[in-house]
């Protein structure tokens, strides 16, 4: 006997003109209450997956636009003419390529043969999901144990490969969605986004920082500390050093595949003092008599 269909906006409890935030706080409440590894009751994982389907409908604007004009039918290539039963057979892609026939069932009917536990011997591994996760530099570059908290609730320490990129994911096998059956669960993927930092830079796998030097130090060349992601270095300045010179500090850069680390690069900014003293006005203009230096001729 089908099942009749249920609408998503009562699944989560929100108004049709919900806001796309009223429906993820929502979600994420229900989730945080139903989700099997919090809620033992026997209804509970039942109740979750309902809960997925109808956020994972309504929080993207094209399949809730679809949901809002078609109701029952809003699945696009699905063969129905009349909800909430779907009349003669059709197929849709479940994850995994296999394909599912169907026939007069109801939508949750549907769902169900596809991820539902009610089909006896119908076994189908769970969706994979992703979710962000922000690092630091310094966090990122030296990789290991970091405590990840989900929006439904999960918690997971994830052993991170030192140097993980911008953009890149770490997959943890079997902490996706739930497999159905007796199925497999998915995988989740974590992509990184690195936050910036207000002192290193990371440009094509470089590490960079810019390094305050004094005029002096830059005309007669000096030993200087360079910060690292893991303390500081000291280099040596060549003399007649000018802004924008690029220092490469060896082993001190970005980590690599094969557990190295690249270099990290120095380039130097020339500062001057905002004031003066008396003495140090005289010297200035002293070396200003006597050089013939010029700044802005063809060959500086």
């Amino acid at each position: 006997m089908a099942v009749a269909f249920r609408d998503y906006y009562e699944t989560l409890g929100v108004p049709r003109d919900a806001s796309a935030d009223d429906i993820r706080r929502a979600y994420r409440k229900l989730a945080r209450q139903y989700h099997p590894d919090l809620n033992h009751e026997e209804s509970a994982e039942d109740r979750f997956k309902e809960i997925a389907e109808a956020y994972e409908v309504l929080r993207d604007p094209d399949k809730r636009e679809r949901y809002d004009r078609l109701g029952a039918n809003w699945r696009q290539g699905d063969d129905v003419s009349g909800a909430p039963g779907f009349d003669g057979f059709g197929w849709a892609a479940e994850p995994g390529g296999v394909r599912v026939e169907f026939g007069n069932a109801g939508f949750s009917d549907f769902f169900e043969t596809l991820f539902g536990p009610r089909v006896t011997g119908f076994r189908t591994r769970g969706p994979d999901h992703e979710a962000q996760v922000e690092l630091s530099l310094e966090e990122a570059a030296a990789g290991g144990p970091l405590r990840v908290s989900l929006e439904d609730g999960r918690s997971f320490t994830v052993n991170l490969p030192p140097g993980v990129g911008e953009g890149q994911r770490v997959r943890l096998a079997g902490k996706g969605g739930a497999g159905a059956g007796g199925g497999p669960s998915g995988d989740l993927y974590l992509r990184v986004r690195l936050r910036p930092n207000s002192r290193f830079r990371l440009e094509d796998g470089n590490l960079q920082v810019d390094v305050p030097v004094a005029p002096w130090e830059a005309a007669l060349g000096a030993t200087i500390e360079v910060p690292t992601l893991t303390g500081s270095s000291r280099v040596r300045l060549p003399a007649g050093s000018s802004s924008g010179r690029r220092l490469r500090v060896r082993g001190q850069g970005w980590p690599d595949r094969h557990g190295g680390h690249g270099d990290l690069y120095a380039r130097v900014r020339i500062v001057v003092p905002k004031q003066l003293s008396e003495r140090e006005r005289e010297l200035f203009e002293e070396l200003a008599a006597a050089s013939s230096f010029d700044p802005r001729g063809s060959t500086p």
